[in-house]
């Protein structure tokens, strides 16, 4: 996905950069504005998280304004930040912690762990990816947003040093070349090339272990609402017979960042019948959402009189043609305002 990056800033451009400099903090946050949302993207796409994301933005933000007056128009603006962005992902990613919380064992005999566990990993919501892509109005574009952002292919970058992902994401993702991937990151084109290969040695690994499908046959509209209605009848039901019958043989259910996965129909469906609240899908009020470029389900929970439904995960599904390939299960309840959603329910 590459962008128009031109070093010559345009007049409005200059003359907020020449007040931004003298001190104008209203020009600086113009000047902001114009990327803040493609840089919070980025650095999700680094850090996997869309809080850790907000923090680094936050950092980003905090030390282009105190260097301000040392950019020199050597790159352009956008590019300036984005090497402060990435710089800042890589010391948020050194710092993170590969420490997971242990799987409660009711679960532990029912699943099996997944060989890498995937340490920091949250969706991101669809309306703000609909910022981003309404101030680039390109197709091509868009359609390269929506598979750099699905939650398969950021499980996998999350999988691979901070620096790899850096420069998989640089390179391959945003489209900027060798040579300013490696001033970007005080390196050489040798080493970036390198540091290239191994990622995408990786990504061929994961794909090889059916961990990234690409290719999948992206459903019309209508049978994507079709499915997730199918979905959420069945959980009503709570018929988990017929619940399942809308994934694929082969489908998946994760729950980042715990190293937890149910492969095929039989143990998806063992699951639903004894874990979620006993098996009593009727105490789950469910809500159509989107998440990642992909439909999603926000998940309320009914309180002990069943009164009140008090939000309580998130559910991701990846569609494959006419039925649910994947699914993944997050607990990040920071995510429903950002989607428009209230946190009760009665």
């Amino acid at each position: 996905m590459s962008l128009p990056d031109h070093n010559q800033p345009s007049a409005t451009e200059a003359t907020d950069l020449a007040a931004a400099r003298a001190g104008d903090e209203e020009a600086f946050q113009r000047l902001a504005d114009r990327y803040i949302r493609e840089l919070h993207v980025h650095c999700y796409r680094i850090l996997g998280s869309y809080q850790d994301a907000e923090d680094a933005l936050q950092e980003t933000l905090l030390r282009a304004w105190k260097h301000l007056p040392g950019f020199e128009n050597r790159s352009s603006l956008r590019s300036w930040l984005y090497r402060i962005a990435t710089n800042v992902c890589l010391s948020v990613a050194a710092r993170q912690r590969a420490e997971l919380p242990p799987a409660p064992p009711a679960l532990a005999d029912a699943i099996a762990a997944s060989a890498e566990p995937i340490t920091h990993l949250s969706p991101y919501p669809d309306r703000l990816l609909d910022e981003l892509e309404a101030s680039w109005g390109n197709p091509v574009i868009q359609y390269d947003l929506r598979e750099s952002v699905q939650i398969a292919f950021l499980a996998v970058v999350q999988l691979l040093p901070p620096r790899q992902r850096a420069v998989l994401i640089l390179r391959d993702v945003l489209g900027w070349s060798a040579s300013e991937v490696a001033e970007l990151l005080d390196s050489t084109t040798a080493s970036v090339n390198s540091a290239l290969q191994r990622a995408r040695a990786t990504i061929d690994q994961q794909r090889l272990a059916g961990r990234l499908c690409i290719g999948r046959a992206v459903p019309s509209n209508e049978v994507e609402r079709s499915l997730v209605q199918r979905f959420v009848d069945a959980w009503d039901a709570v018929d988990v017979g017929r619940l399942v019958s809308v994934l694929k043989s082969d489908a998946v259910l994760t729950m980042p960042p715990r190293p937890l996965r149910y492969e095929g129909r039989g143990a998806i469906a063992r699951f639903f019948a004894t874990i979620p609240a006993g098996g009593a899908l009727n105490r789950f009020h469910l809500v159509p959402t989107r998440l990642n470029r992909q439909p999603a389900l926000a998940l309320y929970r009914s309180d002990p009189a069943g009164r009140v439904y008090r939000a309580f995960n998130l559910l991701v599904l990846t569609v494959d043609g006419d039925a649910i390939a994947e699914m993944a299960v997050f607990h990040d309840l920071a995510l429903f305002p950002l989607l428009g959603l209230p946190e009760e329910l009665y």
